[in-house]
């Protein structure tokens, strides 16, 4: 029940934020070119927008199977050895982005003293997409390391066959 509802909300925030970039940018462009008025913000706030939206989708292309990989190794292994070698890339995903995270709660740290250039907030707050996006994605692994493992990625009806990976 958590995982579904943590997934479906996962998705909704990417969805949100990638349809604010749309929306800001589709403005700022008719504004621009329609009426000669730009706002100096937009672009910043899109940037920082999608570097979430960035952070924040790993952990469902992790259960889609859709990071990058690479196969050749695993694929030429017996089955033993093979899981095993999953379970080593999953510890070691786990390390590095545990790693990650921590670093990141010390760049957002580094950077709520100072402000951005357009938008006059404080640099910390979009360096929380780097501490909230490895959170995010640690509880997708978590959740979803089994099936990783054993390659029982999802898949949603819109996908086409030639889409999925093996």
């Amino acid at each position: 029940m958590f995982e579904t509802i943590f997934t479906a909300a996962n998705r909704a925030l990417v969805a949100g934020l990638l349809a604010g970039v749309f929306l800001i940018v589709f403005a700022n462009v008719v504004g621009r070119y329609g009426f000669g008025v730009s706002l100096a913000w937009i672009e910043e706030a899109a940037r920082h927008m999608m570097i979430l939206g960035a952070f924040c989708g790993a952990g469902l292309a992790l259960r889609e199977g859709r990071l990058v990989a690479i196969t050749a190794l695993p694929d030429h292994l017996p089955a033993g050895a093979r899981i095993a070698l999953r379970w080593i890339i999953v510890a070691v995903m786990f390390a590095f982005m545990a790693v990650l995270l921590w670093l990141g709660l010390k760049f957002v740290a580094f950077g709520w003293d100072k402000e951005t250039m357009s938008t006059g907030i404080s640099r910390g707050i979009p360096y929380m997409a780097i501490p909230l996006g490895c959170a995010i994605f640690l509880v997708h692994l978590a959740l979803f390391a089994r099936r990783f493992v054993v390659q029982e990625f999802e898949f949603h009806a819109e996908d086409t066959p030639s889409d999925r990976q093996v």
